[in-house]
């Protein structure tokens, strides 16, 4: 089987070029043995410095911020991960297999707090992360399972990250720590993407991945491959 060989990276064109070019990619380290572009930074490459142009912390924002080809959110072992515009139909048609979200709820599939913080985002389009715990009257003793309930979400692909704010003011001014703002997965892309994903099979979109997987990294565990892909 013949692989994809990714160029070493320096800065964030070159992440997004090979990100193109991978199509997926975990967001940290490699811990699960399928495919991170971690494994292909060059040593300038610094976390946590940041410069715009060589802390990957800083990408995550910026591909949501700068382009609308990538997509960035909890995807892939309940850990952060990107997904290109081009494939995300496929995982698209995988996670979500042509169900609706109530569907699923009334199925005792998806948690009561997942439900609260659906609706939300749903029905404000987009929604700072301090504004879903205020307006869902989330409190510290929610906090693991509304963590899980956002990570349950992502993972299903019924919501995803789609940038940052800052608290504002009585008076309008920003203050504080950045928020990660939310949207639901319908918004993130142009309706094309999701109609796509509609005439893709769930079998077709499972072995398009797999077979890009295994171009990726020939020696992924097959399991793993299959919890990369199903999340």
């Amino acid at each position: 089987m013949s692989s994809i060989n990714i160029n070493p990276i320096h800065n964030f064109d070159d992440f997004v070029s090979e990100l193109n070019k991978a199509g997926m990619s975990i967001g940290g380290e490699n811990s699960e043995g399928i495919f991170t572009l971690c494994n292909h930074f060059s040593d300038n490459i610094d976390w946590h410095t940041e410069n715009p142009e060589t802390d990957p912390w800083e990408w995550r924002m910026r591909v949501l911020n700068e382009r609308d080809d990538i997509a960035y959110a909890k995807l892939f072992f309940k850990k952060s991960g990107y997904i290109t515009k081009e494939w995300y139909p496929y995982f698209y048609a995988v996670r979500r297999g042509g169900r609706v979200f109530d569907e699923e709820y009334y199925e005792g599939k998806i948690s009561s707090y997942a439900k609260n913080i659906y609706g939300l985002i749903r029905d404000n389009i987009n929604l700072p992360l301090h504004m879903i715990k205020q307006m869902g009257g989330f409190t510290k003793e929610d906090k693991s399972k509304f963590d899980a309930a956002l990570t349950e979400l992502q993972m299903k692909m019924y919501i995803t990250m789609c940038g940052k704010t800052r608290k504002l003011s009585k008076i309008g001014a920003e203050y504080g720590w950045s928020s990660t703002v939310f949207c639901i997965t319908e918004n993130l892309f142009d309706a094309e993407v999701y109609e796509l994903a509609g005439d893709i099979t769930y079998e077709e979109a499972y072995q398009k991945i797999e077979e890009q997987i295994y171009l990726l990294n020939p020696e992924a565990n097959e399991k793993k491959v299959r919890k990369f892909i199903l999340g």
